[in-house]
């Protein structure tokens, strides 16, 4: 057993959100793992761009209040507690709601053979954003 080196907090690229969001690695496992996991920070209003993973991806809310976009005009509304999965080559959005900070963790699984593990699209509009949500019971 080991402990991981905590590598410092980092702004997201403004290339793949909007608004401003910052991460904390937690781990991105060698070869052969494939785990990725990221403490993902975001302001008020700020959000993902359309995206989507190869293998996957699961969202565990930690605080706030989180957003999650598909491309068929579905926002599920997402609160600490919540764990929300999206499937692979699911192209999909997250973010913080328009009045308070989220948090969440990012788990996915990356690629073993150099090929990228997450394909970003064009920025989520306004009007994506402000969608009517849906709250799981």
């Amino acid at each position: 057993m080991e402990f991981i080196k905590q590598q410092p907090s980092s702004k997201a690229p403004a290339d793949w959100f909007t608004g401003d969001v910052w991460w904390d690695v937690i781990v991105a496992g060698q070869q052969p793992s494939r785990m990725r996991a990221n403490l993902v920070r975001f302001s008020p209003g700020a959000r993902t761009n359309w995206h989507s993973h190869v293998l996957g991806q699961t969202l565990h809310v930690t605080s706030g209040i989180a957003l999650i976009g598909t491309r068929d005009d579905t926002i599920l509304e997402a609160h600490p507690g919540d764990t929300v999965t999206c499937p692979a080559d699911e192209e999909h959005w997250h973010g913080a709601a328009p009045d308070r900070f989220m948090e969440h963790i990012a788990l996915w699984e990356g690629r073993n053979d150099g090929t990228a593990e997450t394909t970003w699209a064009e920025p989520v509009t306004d009007e994506q954003y402000n969608g009517p949500r849906t709250r799981n019971q």
